[in-house]
């Protein structure tokens, strides 16, 4: 087994630190959501905190880890006498993102269990977890049918497999934490809110701090065993202060002034439900043990706020997490007259108890800044229409700001995919309404019952059948294929040109195209974002989950130079191929935004025709979002979608039916 990096030689990242201690010490507290980009220590802080968890107890031979204390009476290897059970070291198991639902909740024998009417369970990732840690790298590309299982096992405490009227229940209660590069999408606000307390790492700009970082990363790669020794007496004083800690949190009081400003806080960052309102509770007793104290204090609400609100105060998709320091000291302020008691000089323990280290994290690898949003992400005061060698400069005009956003009718591919479980398009997945039946390619995930049986009748005399058990061969079990939703690939080719320059039909059409963002986010799809203007066009987003990053390089995006059209979609036509090589299941929506307008170069509008059958020649759906205004219309966007095979939709348009029931034509003419 491989020694894991020591939590206490973790440069720096003190938030994160701190939470995770907190739930070391009040596992009520429901966890940590750790937010930031590549590199930055969060795994390895995570992995690093299982090692300072104090043993549990356990019922001997139990798989379920059941309490010797208060045994599950349910439990399926019991029941258990309670009574002494041995020690074992506090587990932290990891999901896979890619994990099947059999390898999350666990397995039942089917064959047995239709022969011989056994419960013969395998146990899965939640059973493992149970009284420990449940870690997900890149929580945010979990699978929904796999979140699903998650909330409801954070919900009940307890994980269900149910498996064609066989039942089985056990005991499920584990600290979820997970880790996520918002770049690459978000999570949905369900399993966000399950998550007791959230955190912003990013790598350090010091020098110093960064030299720190490699020092320590290169030492601990060239001798993990040697290095981990030198920070033992460190790891014996965090794992002593958390023993200490829980043994003293019973005794923490929560005051009616502390519990009136937690009420208060909530309320006025209005968030939803009364979780948050509990969890700050949690953490702030939680804050006072830490620090030693059995009273808690002003600074430990104002703390507790910090970790437990900002990803709860979210209002849509595109809202940033983060909480109002100055908001937050005033209402505190505000209701501090029923305070408890005055400041202790030892303050809320602030990630306390770490090795004196110079600032910045443990990095496995560089950090570099965020993405800007492309060329010409900083606008320039111009006008004109003059064409721009690289699509930007002197021509340029700065951004307009999108219109307020709108509801939209659902967008759909035609046909019947294979795509990664989504929303939108109609497809063949794990999950949904039973369509059939087949023989099982691999492990059986989803038994046909009928068709099992069926299979299996023809056969019992010659196998032998005497009793009333069915006698069942693994040739017989049949798969249920099932039709149910996929997420696509909306790729969105906008005309930033200086035919779109005019600010309020750029502004409604950034409004149109940001309802569409929001409408892919809620629908589970990958975006794209690719550009043209003056000369060129760029992918300003290449292929992503994150709709969040679109709408940011949406909101940013000039205008001005000339309309390189046949630019624009030969790029996204490039972006296209490349994405079905990497993902040649999930379908693609691509979504062309112009006025039709072509310039520059011979015959622009007619080789604009040619890119746009390149399209047409793949079955590509498409829209085309007519931009065109002014009494005298030349229908140049209703010639290119006829050349793309797709449907043309005038921009006034949008708001009525809107584009998404335009698709429903291209489902009719490709029937």
């Amino acid at each position: 087994m491989s020694t894991p990096f020591p939590f206490t030689a973790v440069v720096g990242q003190e938030d994160l630190r701190l939470a995770l201690l907190l739930n070391a010490v009040s596992p009520a507290v429901g966890g940590v959501l750790v937010r930031g980009e590549k590199g930055t220590a969060k795994s390895t802080a995570v992995r690093a905190l299982s090692a300072l968890l104090p043993e549990v107890a356990v019922v001997p031979g139990c798989r379920f880890s059941c309490d010797p204390a208060a045994p599950d009476p349910s439990c399926p290897d019991g029941p258990h006498e309670a009574g002494n059970g041995g020690m074992r070291p506090s587990r932290m198991v990891e999901l896979p993102v890619g994990a099947s639902e059999d390898r999350l909740v666990g397995a039942l024998d089917i064959e047995r269990a239709l022969a011989e009417g056994v419960k013969a369970f395998e146990p899965g990732l939640l059973a493992d977890a149970h009284r420990g840690i449940l870690y997900v790298d890149e929580v945010n590309l979990l699978h929904d049918h796999l979140v699903d299982l998650l909330l409801d096992a954070a919900a009940m405490g307890a994980s269900y497999v149910e498996r064609e009227g066989v039942s089985v229940r056990h005991a499920s209660k584990f600290l979820l934490v997970g880790t996520m590069n918002p770049e690459e999408g978000e999570l949905r606000p369900q399993l966000l809110d399950r998550f007791g307390l959230t955190v912003e790492v990013a790598a350090s700009r010091e020098p110093d701090q960064r030299v720190e970082v490699v020092r320590r990363r290169l030492a601990y790669d060239d001798d993990p065993a040697g290095f981990a020794a030198r920070w033992a007496d460190e790891e014996a004083s965090v794992r002593q202060r958390i023993v200490a800690a829980r043994e003293l949190l019973p005794s923490v009081r929560l005051g009616d002034g502390a519990l009136r400003q937690i009420a208060a806080t909530c309320a006025a960052f209005e968030v939803d439900g009364m979780r948050a309102d509990i969890v700050m509770a949690r953490t702030a007793t939680a804050l006072a043990a830490w620090a030693g104290r059995t009273d808690v204090l002003a600074e430990d609400v104002r703390q507790a706020a910090l970790l437990a609100l900002p990803h709860r105060r979210r209002r849509n998709p595109f809202d940033a997490p983060g909480l109002d320091e100055d908001k937050l000291d005033e209402t505190l302020e505000e209701f501090s007259g029923e305070g408890d008691e005055d400041p202790d000089p030892d303050g809320p323990g602030g990630g306390g108890g770490q090795p004196p280290s110079s600032d910045g994290p443990q990095a496995d690898g560089d950090s570099g800044a965020q993405p800007e949003a492309g060329d010409g992400a900083q606008p320039e005061a111009g006008d004109g229409d003059e064409p721009q060698a690289s699509g930007a400069g002197a021509g340029e005009q700065s951004a307009a700001r999108a219109s307020e956003p709108f509801r939209t009718k659902v967008l759909s591919v035609p046909g019947l995919g294979d795509g990664a479980a989504g929303r939108r398009s109609r497809a063949r997945t794990e999950h949904g309404r039973t369509t059939g039946a087949r023989r099982p390619q691999g492990a059986l995930t989803k038994l046909h019952l009928a068709a099992t049986v069926q299979a299996a009748a023809p056969h019992q005399r010659a196998r032998g059948r005497t009793g009333r058990g069915l006698v069942v061969r693994r040739d017989d079990l049949r798969q249920a294929t099932r039709e149910g939703r996929e997420g696509n690939l909306v790729l969105f080719v906008v005309d930033a040109s200086g035919s779109m320059a005019a600010r309020q039909r750029m502004s409604a059409v950034k409004g149109a195209v940001l309802s569409l963002l929001l409408d892919a986010y809620q629908r589970r799809d990958k975006v794209g974002l690719v550009t043209f203007r003056g000369s060129a066009a760029e992918v300003a987003l290449p292929p992503t989950s994150s709709v969040d990053a679109a709408a940011a390089r949406l909101e940013t995006l000039p205008t001005g130079g000339r309309t390189p059209l046949a630019a624009g979609l030969l790029r996204a036509h490039e972006v296209l191929r490349v994405e079905r090589l990497r993902d040649p299941a999930r379908r693609a929506l691509v979504v062309v935004v112009t006025d039709g307008r072509a310039t520059g170069g011979p015959e622009p509008v007619a080789l604009a025709g040619r890119a746009a059958r390149l399209f047409a020649a793949d079955g590509v759906a498409s829209v085309v979002v007519d931009c065109e205004s002014g009494p005298v219309r030349l229908g140049l966007a209703g010639q290119l979608a006829g050349e793309l095979d797709g449907t043309a939709v005038t921009l006034d348009e949008l708001r009525a039916d809107s584009i998404a029931g335009l698709v429903k034509d291209v489902q009719r003419r490709a029937a």
